[in-house]
């Protein structure tokens, strides 16, 4: 369980994860040792599971997203698994239950990059592809409530 300093220290690296052990120590009111040793406990414990980069992809030039469900053909399970963990421009992608198998998310330049991406697992699985307009949600903090 989450204690209260522990939903802070969360809290606060959520909002910039690149801070100073000093400052955020001093953000949620403790001594730089004790707020090093709490982060040591969190990340043996798996609760944070790293510190990431976020970068914009429009601003490296793949200014198009979409979303794309996969329904491998019969006996293309693991071959589709495969594909789909080697192509770069899929950023996430989650194995889900019901019709598709595959729920992923990727990034390309141009229409025709989609359509190469596409085209790569056309013979191998069914596809269907929504365009992203907008993300009005971004990842976030999960609540830390008890």
């Amino acid at each position: 369980m989450l204690d209260d300093i522990d939903r802070r220290i969360l809290t606060v690296l959520a909002g910039d994860a690149r801070q100073s052990l000093k400052d955020l120590a001093a953000r949620v009111g403790l001594s730089s040792p004790s707020t090093s040793e709490r982060l040591k406990r969190l990340e043996e414990r798996g609760v944070i599971r790293g510190f990431t980069l976020d970068i914009d992809p429009a601003a490296l030039g793949y200014s198009l997203q979409a979303l794309v469900r996969i329904r491998p053909l019969p006996g293309k399970l693991h071959v589709v698994q495969r594909l789909i963990e080697d192509l770069p421009e899929i950023v996430e992608c989650d194995k889900v239950t019901g019709e598709d198998c595959f729920f992923a998310r990727l990034h390309v330049r141009t229409i025709g990059d989609l359509d190469g991406i596409l085209d790569r697992i056309a013979d191998k699985a069914e596809t269907n592809t929504a365009i992203v307009k907008a993300q009005p949600v971004r990842r976030r903090l999960l609540p830390l409530d008890r």
